[in-house]
Order: C-alpha cells, then sequence, then structure tokens
C-alpha cells in the first residue's frame, strides 16, 4: 500500500514537473508561428515589380583569362504580363507538297497523314470542317466530307477543293442510315481506295432540359445520332479496312459530357449519348486491334462554335469559362492539332483512349 502510495506521488511531481515544459514548447511554437508569418508579410512587401531589369555582362579575353575591362551593363525592359487573347482562326488552306515531306525529319514524317483517304463526318461546318482543313495540311491524300445539309456540304467541299486543288469529295449522308453509309463508303473505296482514316464530329445536342421534362423522341433521336451513328459510320469504315487489309485510325468526336456533369445547364440525355460514345470506342479498340485497326476518342470541352454563340448562352458561357482553368472556351481550330495526331502513324500505338481537351475544365 505504501509503494503504491510513493508511486502515486512521484507520478503527480512529474506531472507537475512537465507542465511547464509543456507550455513553453506551446509558447515558442506561437512565437515561431508569429515570426514566421512577419517574415512571409515582409518578403511578400518587398516584391518590386521591375520595368526593367539590369544585366552586367563581364566576358574573357581570346585566351580565356578574366578581362580587366568592367565589363558591359544594360538594361532589358520588362513586359508586363497579358492575357492570351482569343483569336479568330486562319482560313488559309496550305497542302503539304510531296517535295517538303521528303525533307522533313522521320518524326515529323510519321505526325502527317500523307497519301491518307480520310472520312469525316459533320465536316460541312464547325469543328469537322477545321479538322477536315487541318488533315489536308498535314497531307492528305483526298478529303471526304459526309454530312446531312447538302448545302453546307456542297459548298464546303468546293472551298477546300479550291484552296488546297486536292481531290474533296461530299456525300449527303445521315449517320442514321446505315444502308446509305454502307452505299457512301463503298463509293469512297471505288474513288479512292480504302480509307485510312475516319473522324466522325457528327453530333447533336439538348441542353437546358430538365430529365423529367426531356421528349422521349427527343431522346431517342439524340442517341440515334450521337451513339448508334458512331456505330453505323465505325462499323462500315472497319469492314472496308478489313476487306482492304491495310492498318487504319477511327477517331470518335465525343465529349468531356461523357465523363462529368456539367454545370449549371441540364442535359442528362446528352451526357449519356457521349458516355456511351466512349465506352463504344473503348470496346471497339480492343475489338479490332487485331486488324491493327485503332479506336480512339476526342472529348473536347466547351468550345465556341456557332451553336454557342447566340446570346441566350451569354450568361451560361460566362460560369463556363470561370470553371475553366483558361478561362477561355475553346476556338474552333483547337482540335486540329489533336486530330491529325491520332490519324497519324505518331499514335500508332495508341488505341482505346480519351482524350480530354477541355482548357483544364475537369481538374476541378
Amino acid at each position: 500500500m505504501a509503494a503504491a502510495t510513493r508511486s502515486v506521488r512521484m507520478a503527480s511531481r512529474l506531472t507537475s514537473f512537465s507542465r511547464p515544459s509543456a507550455l513553453f514548447a506551446q509558447r515558442a511554437s506561437v512565437a515561431q508561428r508569429a515570426a514566421f508569418s512577419v517574415s512571409t508579410r515582409n518578403l511578400k512587401s518587398e516584391v518590386v515589380k521591375e520595368t526593367e531589369v539590369p544585366v552586367s555582362i563581364y566576358s574573357g579575353d581570346a585566351k580565356g583569362a578574366a578581362s580587366s575591362n568592367t565589363g558591359d551593363h544594360f538594361s532589358i525592359p520588362v513586359k508586363p504580363r497579358q492575357q492570351v487573347a482569343e483569336s479568330e482562326p486562319d482560313d488559309h488552306v496550305q497542302p503539304l507538297e510531296d517535295k517538303v515531306y521528303r525533307q522533313m525529319p522521320r518524326t515529323l514524317q510519321k505526325m502527317s497523314v500523307m497519301g491518307k483517304v480520310i472520312i469525316i463526318t459533320g465536316g460541312a461546318r464547325g469543328l469537322g470542317n477545321y479538322m477536315a482543313r487541318a488533315c489536308a495540311e498535314a497531307g492528305a491524300k483526298a478529303i471526304v466530307i459526309f454530312d446531312a445539309n447538302q448545302d453546307l456540304g456542297d459548298e464546303s467541299a468546293a472551298e477546300l477543293h479550291q484552296k488546297t486543288g486536292l481531290p474533296v469529295s461530299f456525300f449527303k449522308v445521315d449517320v442514321r442510315d446505315g444502308s446509305a453509309i454502307n452505299a457512301a463508303v463503298q463509293n469512297v473505296v471505288d474513288l479512292y481506295g480504302a480509307p485510312d482514316v475516319m473522324v466522325n464530329a457528327a453530333g447533336i445536342a439538348d441542353s437546358n432540359i430538365p430529365a423529367e421534362k426531356y421528349d422521349a423522341a427527343m431522346f431517342r433521336r439524340l442517341i440515334d445520332i450521337n451513339l448508334n451513328g458512331s456505330f453505323l459510320m465505325s462499323q462500315a469504315v472497319g469492314r472496308a479496312m478489313m476487306a482492304a487489309g491495310k492498318p487504319g485510325s477511327i477517331i470518335l468526336v465525343a465529349s468531356m459530357s461523357g465523363t462529368i456533369v456539367n454545370y449549371p445547364q441540364e442535359q442528362s440525355c446528352y451526357n449519356a449519348s457521349k458516355a456511351g460514345v466512349i465506352q463504344l470506342g473503348k470496346s471497339l479498340a480492343a475489338e479490332w486491334a487485331k486488324y491493327n485497326i485503332r479506336v480512339n476518342c476526342i472529348s473536347p470541352g466547351y468550345m465556341d462554335t456557332a451553336l454557342n454563340k447566340v446570346p441566350a448562352l451569354d450568361a451560361q458561357k460566362k460560369i463556363w469559362k470561370s470553371l475553366t482553368p483558361q478561362e477561355r472556351l475553346g476556338a474552333v481550330d483547337d482540335l486540329n492539332g489533336l486530330c491529325v495526331f491520332l490519324a497519324s502513324d505518331a499514335s500508332s500505338f495508341m488505341t482505346g483512349s480519351n482524350v480530354i481537351i477541355d482548357g483544364g475544365y475537369t481538374l476541378y
């Protein structure tokens, strides 16, 4: 009992001795944090925005020895940081010439589409039309535009041919019509040989419609164009590639909406259709790898196309920009480089990928 009492007393004394030490450590920690905060504030206040940077250069003599002169002194101007301005795309189209291609390093040659036959759906306007121009500039042998709009399709094909001198064809094709697609693809084979690349940019968007009010017929139409159309086009072109025994690249234009839910607009059905396109692309890639046919998806963010340039969307566009790290919408030619890369042999080890190109929107 006495031993137990002594143990309790000893523990009590040790506790009383440890308290001042703990208190001192706590006060020291507070003091250190305060000093650090003051030091940080001082450092921040010492930053000076220079309008020019003084430079001193001391050069050696011809033998490498230190020079006895006082050095060369001058200043270089400092330009204030400016936000990148949104620029209009250049409508000039300069096709890659064969003699230029032969002079290019091997890496750059692989990043071209030299000699390839390329089908682009939805190529009469917008993103599809600019990707068609990019492929023409990157060395395509022939460009084939599939679109449901007769007037725009004819006009776009004629304009691209006049600007490049390349063979350009237009087929009035609705991507929901499997028989029309098969007939058109067969005619492309007869004209130019089996296609090397297919870019499916045809699609529609229904937005700002709550799911509980979305008409079932509208849903079927959207799925029919966005998802079924992607399948029917891929199937027809894939068969042509297989029959010719040649490698190929199929590029499906999906959307970041296939992996995230957009804000503030309500568009559940559109999002579901694009999620289906992404999964379709992955599945076809797995099935057709044995035929050396690659299938990849491009998923754009908010793009500044004609469809988005309406006053009714101005308020939403401000929100979209505020949620995008680059604080802008994509230009109509911002997909061009990615499209050419996926179409080219530079991406030959890439299939089943979904590449999001959105100015950083999906980072948040």
